[in-house]
């Protein structure tokens, strides 16, 4: 079963974490389930770039990169060659290594 490791982030996971993941299930599912309480300001219907993460280790095993996803990303902050959208990105059978950015660009969040 391969694992994500989430590096450290003030808020979200400040001592970073590590887990298994399930195949074929999206990162930010995952990082939900597992208590990284991530934004999705969409409900993962990949309208918004608020679950923006950036895939430090690992990227090629996860599933490809829609145009839908692309676009969007434009918009994300913190854009880097390996960002990808949490709620589109699937696990495959590697292990992956993720950074949370430090800001989204959502002005409002739930809690």
């Amino acid at each position: 079963m391969p694992k994500i490791k989430v590096l450290p982030h003030n808020d979200l996971c400040p001592n970073g974490t590590e887990f298994e993941a399930t195949q074929g299930v999206n990162i930010c599912k995952q990082l939900l389930i597992n208590n990284v309480e991530i934004e999705h300001a969409c409900e993962l219907a990949c309208a918004c770039t608020t679950c923006h993460i950036i895939i430090k280790e690992g990227i090629n095993s996860l599933n490809a990169i829609s145009e839908a996803e692309e676009d969007l990303l434009d918009m994300a902050w913190g854009l880097t060659i390996t960002s990808r959208l949490s709620c589109q990105a699937l696990v495959g059978d590697k292990d992956l290594t993720i950074e949370i950015p430090k800001y989204t660009i959502n002005h409002a969040k739930e809690k």
